[in-house]
């Protein structure tokens, strides 16, 4: 049967492109909006579009997220270490929220890594505020995040409830070898975790960090905001 309608990676198939370098294209506007429907090109549209072009804008291949990291840290003067265990300076969780951001492009077409251009990484590279951007966007755990504000454990879990902060992303953590033993744990970027006392200032902040363990937080009587409608 001859197809009339392709999606991305089709159309990057037919075109015998890489996929990443067919995404990218999309992104620069190389390749025009998808004309079938919102995310499928008529197989017109894909017989006009110029392989050579595409393959041009990407003339590289895309790196991973771990390999952005590394680039990033190099870029700070403070190499990711090459030894398993020791804690890296960027991970890919950084480089993730640097997507968020709109800073990087994700490439990939699943959400096990991200895959990016090497240009842009570059690019990033060369930011003045990278070293500030790369602290805003550190991931801490819970116990850490409840550390930075100087409140406990259980005063921040009620700010997660509250909707106050939100993880964009979690980890698995074993206890042992066995997968029976593991849990996900949320992480939250720092920014996000310093930003919460100056938008809840209705929050006596001296007042809860001094709640004594054991005791009742301040919090438990609240209830999260109603949702937009």
């Amino acid at each position: 049967m001859r197809r009339t309608e392709y999606d991305a990676s089709q159309a990057a198939k037919r075109l015998k492109v890489p996929a990443a370098a067919f995404r990218w294209a999309r992104h620069t506007g190389l390749i025009p909006n998808p004309d079938a429907s919102s995310w499928q090109w008529s197989r017109a549209a894909v017989e006009a579009l110029d392989a050579d072009a595409i393959r041009a804008a990407m003339p590289t291949p895309p790196i991973s997220g771990g390999v952005a990291a590394d680039r990033i840290a190099d870029a700070l003067g403070a190499p990711n270490p090459t030894t398993y265990g020791e804690r890296a300076t960027v991970t890919a969780f950084v480089v993730r929220r640097f997507v968020d951001r709109g800073l990087l492009v994700d490439l990939s077409t699943n959400g096990d890594g991200t895959l990016h251009h090497p240009d842009q990484v570059a690019e990033v590279c060369r930011r003045e505020d990278l070293a500030d951007l790369v602290a805003a966007d550190t991931p801490l755990g819970p116990e850490q995040a409840a550390a930075r504000l100087r409140v406990r454990r259980a005063d921040w879990d009620h700010m997660v409830r509250l909707g106050w902060v939100r993880s964009p992303q979690s980890i698995e953590v074993r206890f042992g070898t066995s997968r029976a033993g593991a849990v996900d744990v949320a992480l939250y970027t720092t920014a996000s975790v310093d930003a919460v006392p100056a938008e809840h200032p209705e929050v006596d902040w001296e007042e809860l960090r001094a709640v004594e363990k054991g005791r009742r937080s301040p919090l438990a009587s609240l209830s999260p905001a109603p949702a937009a409608a």
